[in-house]
């Protein structure tokens, strides 16, 4: 479910990266994914640093520990290929995933290696014991989301949708295609946000994706976030995976996402019943 309330339309932030109507376009680096599941988390720990360490071991909660692990495990192991370092948990210690809003564990991620800034953009998302890893080379900002195609109420596309938006999503005929589409711009919506360092602390109706290819069309779709606020645009792609859709929003146009060579099959990835533990109990 959504983790962010409607706000006042006066609190909205400027948003900043995204390109203004008639803005040069140029092609920029490739992007590059990697999932992983929960299942695959290491037992012993050494893959990660002793901050990593020192911070999952404040989470009160099993499954905060668990989401906080497996998006820096992710985001190790899409480095650590992109960068053509080992796969080890030798190697993977000295790849630390910090974020800009220091002490805080929030905010945009990036990248250490030895302690040393990588000359990498990430972006990482987690969803149902699922977690992916976006790459690119650095020079413009990304974001990804990943979410469950699962039914959302009226309420939800009323409250969190655009106009438009909601109206595509109720003119759909078929009860698949609707929760689909409910999904999938709410999936583009956060990865945009990623891209405008807002995060859901902005109005989600701020931004109003617009869908360029046919929907039941197979492989890698082209969308465009629109910053209701500044008029300018993010490119960006999605794709349905089985059970979850995924989407990359970017501040320039680039060529479809490439998975590296050993990410596993996410369509045929089944949700984790872990993601269905309350955050009152950790269970």
């Amino acid at each position: 479910m959504p983790r962010a309330r409607r706000r006042d339309r006066g609190s909205r932030q400027t948003s900043r990266g995204a390109r203004g109507p008639g803005a040069a376009v140029s092609r920029g680096a490739p992007l590059r994914w990697l999932c992983a599941s929960e299942l695959a988390l290491p037992a012993d720990p050494a893959w990660l640093t002793p901050r990593e360490r020192e911070w999952a071991a404040r989470f009160r909660f099993a499954k905060r520990r668990d989401d906080y692990l497996l998006g820096r495990y992710v985001a190790k192991r899409a480095v650590v290929r992109a960068l053509a370092l080992p796969d080890d948990p030798a190697a993977l210690a000295r790849v630390d995933v910090r974020n800009k809003r220091d002490g805080a564990e929030r905010g945009a991620p990036e990248v250490f290696v030895a302690d040393r800034p990588a000359p990498l953009e990430i972006s990482i998302t987690d969803r149902a014991g699922w977690g992916v890893c976006v790459v690119r080379d650095p020079g413009a900002r990304i974001g990804c989301d990943l979410e469950l195609v699962e039914p959302r109420s009226a309420a939800f596309v009323e409250d969190y949708l655009t106009a438009a938006e909601a109206s595509r999503v109720r003119a759909a005929a078929a009860e698949e295609t609707r929760q689909l589409l409910a999904n999938l711009f709410w999936c583009a919506k956060e990865s945009a946000l990623k891209v405008l360092r807002t995060g859901l602390r902005r109005d989600t109706r701020s931004v109003e994706v617009e869908l360029l290819d046919a929907v039941g069309v197979e492989g890698w779709r082209r969308l465009s976030v629109r910053d209701q606020e500044t008029g300018g645009e993010l490119p960006g792609w999605w794709r349905r995976f089985g059970r979850f859709v995924l989407s990359v929003a970017c501040d320039d146009p680039t060529a479809a996402p490439v998975c590296f060579a050993d990410t596993p099959d996410l369509g045929a990835a089944e949700p984790s019943h872990a993601w269905m533990a309350s955050p009152l109990t950790g269970s």
